[in-house]
């Protein structure tokens, strides 16, 4: 049996035991009114940083922005910030702002790629924090992207249209038409107007004044266009509208006139498509220009009707195939050039093998900028349709506002 003195010795043994594991506690967490004298350990050890790091893909993340993901930092300065290619370790490189206060990279993400980020930051005491995520961008299959002209920093004509083509159908084009602003320094009303699902176009109702300035703002990233789809474009995009030049085909007279801000700077002779190939009728745009390609009927329906390897000083009016361009090969004889049509379609200028010589074709090509315009009038074709290529200002301004979404 245990006589009391014992038991008593051992429960004093037990509770000073728990007091020393206690008290070994206390030690090694700290204590909330815990002082520091000797500005060792204690208190100011316990303490953690300041600075707070917000990385904005969060660790584990599947869609990433591939525009917006970056690094901040409040209550300190950044010190330093390591982005890699997960699995290559190739890294991404990036700056940190003048202030400490954020890090962005250098260039916008890949789509679809997996990326790590770690970063140090230091609170005004000298206390670090860190900071890592892993995360992928956005996928390809989950995302649309509009490729769209004009570019940044061109200039053209006034029929130019801003035209986006996107990768993806778009169901929701309220949506993405809303994250696209088009705005000109004369103060016109810009309207967009969306042909099918994957091509919006804006334009004004007249022509772009002279000289002005248009301005897109691109703010897609993150927008869905359509279930599970987002968008990942954030830019804004300038260009200027140079002269205005609009020339005028009529295919009666066999004639082009070219007017220059508003008056004639040059009447040249043309041949227009032939009676059995009539050229369209209506207001064209220029959107691309070749001082020489190839044009082969098999590409546009016309068998091999023709292939010629060296067209000069060709620019292109509709997305089928029309074409202003340099003709070298006209029947030099009876009718001379001018007198009658004799093309596929396409509006010929009488020109020189090679692209070389002074020569109307090259006359016209040199004084052109992508987005004139050229009118055909008096053909016995149709009106051409207003998506068949940059050529919208065949609509009324009532039938182009009902194309709106917005």
């Amino acid at each position: 049996m245990t006589t009391p003195d014992i038991a008593a010795r051992r429960v004093l043994g037990a509770c000073a035991a728990l007091m020393v594991g206690a008290l070994t506690l206390t030690a090694c967490g700290g204590s909330a009114n815990a002082t520091n004298d000797d500005g060792k350990g204690g208190k100011e050890s316990a303490r953690t940083s300041a600075a707070k790091i917000a990385i904005s893909a969060e660790d584990g993340s599947t869609s990433a922005s591939i525009n917006a993901t970056g690094v901040k930092v409040s209550g300190g300065k950044l010190t330093d910030v390591k982005m890699t290619v997960a699995g290559s370790g190739q890294a991404v490189p990036g700056t940190v702002s003048a202030d400490g206060s954020n890090w962005k990279p250098k260039d916008q993400l890949e789509r679809g790629t997996k990326y790590r980020i770690a970063a140090t930051a230091k609170d005004s005491d000298g206390r670090t924090a860190a900071a890592n995520s892993i995360f992928t961008t956005v996928t390809t299959s989950n995302s649309f992207i509009g490729t769209y002209t004009p570019d940044n920093g061109t200039t053209v004509g006034v029929g130019m249209p801003v035209s986006f083509t996107f990768d993806k159908a778009i169901t929701d084009k309220k949506a993405v038409q809303s994250h696209i602003t088009v705005s000109s320094s004369s103060g016109r009303q810009v309207v967009g107007h969306w042909f099918g699902t994957q091509r919006l176009d804006f334009r004004p109702q007249e022509y772009w004044k002279a000289g002005s300035k248009v301005t897109m703002k691109i703010d897609l990233d993150g927008v869905q266009g359509a279930n599970g789809v987002y968008g990942v474009q954030k830019k804004t995009v300038t260009f200027t509208v140079g002269r205005s030049q609009v020339s005028t085909v009529d295919v009666n007279t066999q004639t082009m006139t070219v007017v220059r801000d508003g008056k004639t700077f040059k009447s040249v002779p043309i041949s227009s498509g032939s009676p059995e190939h009539t050229t369209y009728n209506g207001q064209m745009v220029i959107s691309e220009k070749f001082e020489q390609t190839r044009m082969n009927g098999s590409t546009v329906g016309y068998g091999g009707e023709y292939d010629i390897s060296d067209v000069p000083h060709a620019m292109r009016l509709t997305t089928s195939g029309t074409f202003v361009h340099g003709n070298y090969w006209y029947n030099k004889g009876n009718p001379p050039f001018g007198r009658q049509g004799t093309s596929h379609g396409c509006v010929g200028l009488q020109d020189a093998q090679g692209a070389q010589g002074d020569t109307t074709g090259k006359w016209f090509y040199d004084n052109s900028l992508i987005g004139d315009v050229v009118i055909v009038k008096n053909s016995p074709d149709r009106t051409v349709a207003p998506d068949n290529g940059l050529n919208g200002w065949n609509m009324s301004w009532s039938e182009w506002g009902a194309g709106s979404a917005a």
